[in-house]
């Protein structure tokens, strides 16, 4: 049973703007990593960005300065604001969490992000 709820994706326009959001069963740790990975049909899964309980964020090449990631004060639910959405964005996009080891978005890593929720999709049209 997924423990992150993710709920934002829709269709848009290329050049438009979706937020999403995840919220966690309890608040992040300063060590410890929510993101967002996504999923393109036929392709691998990515990294797409992550925050620490302490607010440092990374993002990845791809959606680096479209993309925002940020928290709430009480560090359970953590959005992804995306702006400027291309239609490569087009994908399944992924919550995770990951306990105690900070952030990173190598997908080297990907078996570190313990767990996941369900998705929710975005579309982008051109």
């Amino acid at each position: 049973q997924a423990q992150l709820r993710e709920s934002g994706g829709g269709s848009v326009p290329a050049g438009g703007s979706l937020r999403l959001s995840c919220v966690g069963p309890e608040p992040l740790k300063i060590n410890q990593c929510m993101g967002w990975w996504r999923q393109a049909a036929g392709k691998e899964r990515e990294a797409v960005a992550a925050i620490t309980g302490g607010g440092n964020a990374l993002y990845g090449d791809n959606v680096q300065g479209r993309f925002t990631i940020s928290r709430d004060n009480a560090k359970t639910t953590v959005y992804l604001q995306m702006n400027d959405l291309k239609t490569e964005d087009s994908a399944m996009y992924y919550c995770a969490r990951r306990a105690g080891l900070g952030c990173t978005l190598n997908a080297k890593y990907f078996r570190t992000w313990g767990t996941w929720g369900q998705g929710t999709q975005v579309t982008v049209s051109s």
